[in-house]
């Protein structure tokens, strides 16, 4: 049963965010486009240019800033999105049991804009539903894909993601590969592609491999910064035609503040670190577009102001240089390292992902499929009887006191 956090209120438990790193310089290619006066309707009076990339080969040219649904209802929230100059809207099947798809269907069709926006919308199967025949998998893919239709009320998409790839085997499941091209041959999709947070520059160097793929949504943010595998197997994709979206690009979780002296916690309080961080990601210029999840107009005029120019303030590189690599580590990077450090063979990954989701994005009903996609005897009920955790994090999270809060609230 969900239960409240003691010990910290909301805002205490939500806004905290972790420290970042400066980026070295790199190019810019982007293209920038003229949107009308005062688009964020804070008084500004001159024309603004918004920085606008091509999404590999598939031709579409988007701002490099958008917005990631899955964490809101609000319709009015997409519509100003919409209207300060957000042209893709990212969503899934999963997101809110269906009711996130149906909120965004409904405010474009109020908009009269479907032909002016780009949706992405994903099909997940949970992972203790996964070991079924590529038939039942193609036949699952292509129900999902039409209820989805139905909720966003269009006949199609632009983007259809195979959701949460976590390894070669579900990549490359052949009833998969069919349902998806089986929708794009029909007009249901304009293009296809799928989403990782786990085994990323694996996943990511089979596509490379395989060419299926026209677009990648997969997480980046500077506590990978040191990942230079990872990062040139991005920069192969991109060279390849494949369209890279980034997600977790804020990384904005609050636990970096338990060894920091007060004096160093006023460089993290306020906007400037999602600003600075989102900046980060969008320098490194195979990224085409971030979209990160924000839920109020705030967040939102401050995550679309980067859209505007990527050079970074000096308060924004004072927060970054000040910050050290190793205190920027809060983020897990779902590596799996952690695995053979649990005796008793506990899901930690995905329970550092339900903590992410409930802790960072205040979205209980992810953080809830999360936990429960992980099997009964993998789950956070089998860590009750530890008394301390003793698994460990290659990164230096700290896996027990995520945990402890995770039984905090589930358990």
């Amino acid at each position: 049963m969900l239960k409240r956090l003691k010990g910290l209120n909301r805002r205490e438990f939500l806004t905290k965010s972790i420290t970042g790193m400066a980026s070295i310089g790199i190019l810019d290619m982007s293209r920038k486009r003229v949107l009308p006066t005062d688009p964020l309707g804070i008084g500004q009076t001159t024309k603004k240019e918004i920085i606008t990339r091509t999404l590999g080969k598939t031709g579409i040219q988007i701002p490099i800033v958008n917005m990631g649904v899955m964490n809101t209802l609000d319709a009015a929230l997409v519509k100003k999105s919409y209207e300060i100059g957000v042209r893709h809207f990212d969503t899934a099947a999963w997101y809110m049991r269906g009711g996130n798809e149906e909120m965004l269907g409904q405010a474009i069709k109020d908009l009269n804009a479907r032909d002016k926006v780009i949706i992405s919308t994903k099909v997940y199967v949970p992972t203790q539903q996964r070991n079924i025949t590529p038939e039942a998998a193609k036949e699952t893919y292509l129900r999902i894909a039409g209820e989805s239709l139905k909720r966003l009320q269009t006949d199609h998409v632009d983007i259809l993601y195979s959701h949460n790839v976590p390894d070669l085997k579900w990549l490359n499941n052949p009833g998969i590969i069919e349902a998806l091209q089986q929708l794009k041959k029909e007009g249901k999709t304009r293009f296809i592609g799928f989403t990782t947070h786990m085994n990323m520059t694996e996943c990511i160097k089979d596509a490379i491999r395989s060419g299926v793929f026209d677009v990648i949504e997969t997480a980046y943010n500077y506590s990978l910064s040191d990942e230079e595998d990872y990062r040139n197997t991005l920069q192969q994709a991109v060279k390849k035609g494949i369209g890279l979206v980034a997600m977790k690009t804020q990384c904005s979780q609050y636990w970096y503040r338990q060894n920091l002296p007060q004096s160093l916690q006023k460089f993290y309080e306020g906007k400037i670190v999602h600003t600075a961080v989102l900046k980060w990601a969008l320098k490194n210029d195979f990224i085409t577009t971030a979209i990160p999840g924000y839920t109020t107009f705030q967040q939102m005029e401050e995550d679309f102001s980067v859209a505007y120019d990527l050079e970074y303030t000096e308060e924004e590189k004072k927060f970054l240089e000040d910050r050290k690599v190793k205190l920027s580590l809060g983020y897990c990077r779902q590596c799996q390292t952690c695995l053979a450090t649990c005796p008793y063979g506990v899901d930690i990954p995905t329970l550092m992902r339900t903590h992410m989701y409930a802790s960072c994005y205040s979205n209980f009903y992810q953080a809830r499929d999360a936990m429960d996609s992980i099997p009964t005897e993998k789950g956070l009920r089998v860590c009750q009887s530890c008394q301390s955790c003793n698994a460990s994090c290659v990164n230096r999270i700290d896996i027990g006191q995520r945990i402890d809060e995770l039984k905090n609230l589930f358990v």
